[in-house]
């Protein structure tokens, strides 16, 4: 069996997701991100309530530490993958599970991204939906049919695309994509049009950032939402973070090509359930399981 430890995105958070975590060993990635940021992630991801926890640069770091500390409780109980992936944000998370980043690294360009693609929201007011029915030619085709700026952001799996852009454009897919065959727009909570140019203004800052950043070769095959790829070299993460900001999610694609790869067993670790339940759809005949708690793990060892 070759096992995957997939990382969930921006969107997954939930309030006190930290609390159970948070008298156990692993407590000390928190902190080292804390340390690292200067944020108190720990108080942010036990008390933060669910307004707070939508702020753009909030949601990715409490979302990044959280799930390396399950990561590492996983190490402890000598649970080890073979291979690690992430949804949008949960890349970043990837990249340190896999070797690529330090901690500290990592958690400071999570800081960096999320407070730049924060401002960018600012300046640029934006959404994202889900559209299910439809797959992402169909989507794209609608896209195509608005005057308007909207784009698909993620194709997460079989029947359903994420979409973002300006709010009115969104709505205005609402005629084309029900012709098509496919259900309204669903807003998501999040606050911005991501993946798409909307966050243009954000990447000056992270490719500063990035510039700054030491990169290993990966330890653990590490796979990009940017062409659904594996890369374990060092000198190509870089280009791929940077180019992740603007570019949609080929979560489908990634997906496919993991199981192609011999993947047969996709552990979610994080927050939320909504990465098993789109590879469900896409690697039927793979084993899924999920970690938020101490008790997940103790399932999974047994």
């Amino acid at each position: 069996m070759s096992m995957a430890f997939v990382f969930p995105g921006q969107g997954s958070q939930s309030p006190q997701i930290g609390v159970p975590w948070s008298d156990t060993p692993s407590w000390r990635v928190v902190e080292e991100v804390a340390d690292a940021t200067g944020v108190d992630v720990g108080s942010l991801v036990c008390h933060a309530s669910a307004e707070d926890l939508v702020d753009t640069a909030i949601a990715q770091l409490t979302t990044f530490a959280i799930s390396l500390a399950m990561a590492d409780a996983l190490a402890d109980a000598g649970v080890i993958a073979a291979h690690v992936g992430g949804h949008s944000l949960g890349e970043y998370t990837a990249v340190v599970a896999g070797g690529v980043l330090s901690l500290s690294d990592g958690a400071t360009l999570v800081r960096v991204r999320g407070e730049a693609m924060r401002s960018a929201t600012m300046e640029r007011v934006g959404a994202m939906a889900a559209i299910v029915g439809l797959d992402i030619n169909d989507v794209q085709t609608c896209c195509e049919q608005v005057d308007g700026d909207v784009w698909v952001a993620n194709d997460n799996g079989p029947g359903q695309v994420v979409v973002a852009g300006s709010p009115d454009a969104i709505s205005a897919l609402t005629e084309p994509v029900k012709a098509a065959g496919g259900r309204a727009p669903m807003p998501l909570k999040v606050a911005g049009a991501f993946h798409t140019p909307f966050m243009a203004s954000a990447q000056a800052a992270l490719d500063a950032a990035i510039a700054k950043t030491s990169f290993n070769s990966a330890t653990i095959d590490t796979w990009s939402n940017v062409d659904a790829a594996l890369h374990t070299s060092a000198a190509a993460w870089p280009t791929l973070l940077s180019t992740q900001l603007l570019s949609p999610v080929r979560w489908r694609d990634q997906i496919t090509a993991m199981a192609d790869a011999g993947v047969d067993h996709f552990v979610e670790v994080g927050p939320g359930k909504v990465l098993s339940g789109l590879i469900k759809r896409i690697a039927p005949d793979a084993a899924r399981s999920s970690v938020a708690t101490p008790e997940d793990i103790a399932a999974l060892v047994a």
